[in-house]
C-alpha cells in the first residue's frame, strides 16, 4: 500500500510528462494534431485543477493538524499554570490563617497578667474514657505538673503529666476536671466540671439564681489555678426540677477542641497539686 502522498506526487509527475509530450507533438505539427491537442490541454488543465485542489485540501489538512498539536500543547501549558496558581492560592490562604491565628495569640498574650509558655498541641488521647491533649513543652521549657492551660478563646485545660520535652493536658470537658467559675453577667458562682458529650456542667449552682441562656461563665480566680476572668463557655441549656437547692446548667465551651492548635501554658508558682520541688 503507497501513502496518499507518494501517490500525489506520482499522479502529479505524471500529468506533468503528459503535458510535455502534448505539447511537444502539437508544437511539431499543430495542423494535424490540433484537436488532439485541444483535448489534450482540456484533460491537463481538469487534472492539473484537480492536483492543485488536492494539494491545497493537504496543506490545510496538515496545517490544522498541526494547529491542534501547538493548541493541545498550549491547553497543557494552561492547566499546568492553572495547577501551580491555585497552589499558590491555597499556600496564601494557609499563610492568611496562620497569621490570623499569631495575632490572635499576640493579642491574648498581651491581655494576660501571668506568664506564660507557647505550645503546640501534637497529639490527643485516643481513649474514649479520658479528654487530654498533648503539647510539646515540658520540664526543659519550664511546664510544671498542675500548670493551667489557656488559649485565647478561653481555658483549655491543666497538665497532668510533664516529661523533659512534652506534657500531658486534662481538658476541662473530661469528667475528672474541675473549674471554679461564675456567671459574669449575675457573678453567680459554681463548679464546672466535663462531661462525656464535649460539653461541661455547671454544678451547684443555686435553684434561685439568676441563669439565662446565653451567659457567659468565666473563671473565678479561686482556688489558685486558673487566672480570674478567662471564659469557660456559655450557658445552653438550663433545668430546674421542683426538688433541691440546685439547677441543673450546661455550658457550651467556648473553646473548639477538634480544632485546638497553639495555646498557651501559664506559669505559676502556686498550682493545684503542688510542685515537685515544693513537695520536697
Amino acid at each position: 500500500m503507497f501513502s496518499k502522498k507518494i501517490v500525489i506526487i506520482i499522479t502529479a509527475i505524471a500529468l506533468l510528462l503528459i503535458n510535455i509530450v502534448i505539447i511537444s507533438v502539437g508544437a511539431r505539427s499543430e495542423s494535424e494534431l490540433g484537436f488532439f491537442s485541444k483535448v489534450g490541454v482540456e484533460v491537463l488543465a481538469s487534472c492539473q485543477r484537480s492536483v492543485t485542489s488536492i494539494f491545497q485540501y493537504s496543506h490545510v489538512t496538515w496545517s490544522r493538524y498541526f494547529d491542534l498539536i501547538l493548541v493541545q500543547e498550549e491547553n497543557k501549558q494552561l492547566r499546568a499554570t492553572i495547577r501551580s496558581l491555585k497552589n499558590r492560592v491555597n499556600q496564601l490562604k494557609e499563610s492568611e490563617i496562620a497569621n490570623k491565628r499569631l495575632r490572635a495569640l499576640l493579642d491574648f498574650k498581651l491581655v494576660i497578667s501571668d506568664e506564660t509558655i507557647p505550645a503546640e498541641v501534637i497529639g490527643k488521647e485516643p481513649s474514649k474514657w479520658f479528654k487530654t491533649i498533648i503539647i510539646n513543652k515540658g520540664t526543659a521549657s519550664g511546664v510544671c505538673r498542675g500548670m493551667p492551660v489557656v488559649a485565647p478563646d478561653g481555658i483549655v485545660g491543666q497538665v497532668i503529666n510533664v516529661s523533659y520535652h512534652y506534657s500531658k493536658v486534662l481538658l476541662i470537658i473530661d469528667q475528672n476536671s474541675a473549674v471554679d467559675a461564675l456567671i459574669q453577667r449575675t457573678r453567680s458562682r459554681g463548679i464546672v466540671e466535663g462531661e462525656r458529650r464535649g460539653l461541661c456542667r455547671f454544678e451547684y449552682v443555686l435553684r434561685k439564681a439568676d441563669v439565662q441562656e446565653g451567659d457567659v461563665v468565666i473563671s473565678s480566680g479561686l482556688g489558685g489555678v486558673f487566672p480570674k476572668g478567662l471564659r469557660i463557655g456559655h450557658v445552653s441549656n438550663i433545668v430546674k426540677s421542683h426538688a433541691g437547692i440546685f439547677q441543673e446548667v450546661i455550658l457550651q465551651p467556648h473553646v473548639d477542641f477538634a480544632r485546638l492548635g497553639e495555646v498557651f501554658v501559664v506559669i505559676k508558682k502556686q498550682t493545684f497539686f503542688g510542685n515537685e520541688e515544693e513537695r520536697e
